[in-house]
């Protein structure tokens, strides 16, 4: 090959794969944009439902894993148009390649049953929308302590969590055996008060469901509560002691906060009645 000939494919075939290279890059940044753009949009609204006190929309939570996964499958067919395209202009015989490709691909799929596995569970689980970015999970896997934690991101192969602790846990889509969804719908409370045996139990209720009349009251947490908490009466005796079981029904994955206030209040309501906290418990 001369310098004529090289000269002449770089102005036809050469430039053409660099006019390829550039779109492929192009298009892959149009897509980031468009998906941060909508991800934006989508965090947004959820933030505002958190500082509103609501529950998250579940749109809202399913279009941030469906824009990530769309995401990350535009942008490798992108590539892979691109690559193909090129070939053909580097004058690769592309049809003979397609029995090596068929074996290799063969080996290939073989050796990534797992993979494959991976990414059939995760596109059931965003089709089935079992769970979504932001929503508080738990995640059973097995021959292991499940995992727990909000979910950053799904895609088709992996889920991220992010535990209270703040790590960052990443888990195959194929290990999930079953998902304890803590965000959809509501949560329920349940906080157990011991209160002595010799003590008037029935009155001990009763300023149990004073505590729940008054906590459903105030504005700052009736907006987490979807009714007033109820006293339930003597869930179990122990040594010594009964413990008086207090319920109730919160927004999604607001347990935490509502059970602490629960308990705080309800020791200080029973010591301000005249309650000794139990003696007999070991």
């Amino acid at each position: 090959m001369n310098l004529d000939d090289v000269s002449r494919w770089a102005r036809s075939d050469g430039l053409q794969i660099i006019l390829l290279a550039i779109g492929a890059v192009l298009l892959t940044r149009l897509v980031h944009w468009l998906a941060g753009r909508s991800a934006t949009q989508a965090t947004t609204a959820a933030s505002a439902a958190v500082e509103a006190g609501v529950p998250i929309d579940e749109r809202d939570k399913r279009r941030q894993a469906l824009i990530q996964a769309v995401e990350r499958a535009v942008v490798g067919v992108v590539w892979f148009v691109a690559a193909f395209m090129t070939l053909v202009r580097l004058r690769v015989p592309v049809t003979s390649l397609v029995a090596p490709a068929t074996v290799a691909g063969l080996a290939i799929g073989f050796g990534a049953q797992r993979v494959v596995g991976d990414m059939l569970s995760g596109f059931f689980l965003l089709s089935e929308d079992q769970y979504g970015v932001g929503d508080v999970v738990q995640i059973a896997q097995p021959g292991q302590l499940s995992g727990e934690g909000s979910v950053e991101s799904v895609n088709l192969r992996t889920t991220r969590l992010r535990t209270t602790n703040g790590e960052l846990v990443v888990i195959p889509n194929g290990e999930i055996r079953q998902v304890t969804n803590r965000s959809r719908d509501w949560s329920r409370v349940a906080v157990d008060v011991p209160v002595e045996l010799e003590a008037d139990v029935d009155r001990a209720a009763d300023v149990l469901r004073e505590v729940g009349s008054g906590l459903v009251a105030e504005e700052g947490w009736s907006g987490l509560l979807l009714e007033a908490p109820t006293v339930a009466g003597v869930e179990s005796i122990e040594l010594g002691y009964a413990n008086l079981r207090i319920v109730a029904r919160t927004l999604p994955a607001r347990t935490p906060e509502v059970s602490r206030e629960l308990r705080r209040r309800a020791i200080g309501a029973l010591r301000t009645a005249g309650f000794t906290p139990p003696t007999g418990r070991s």
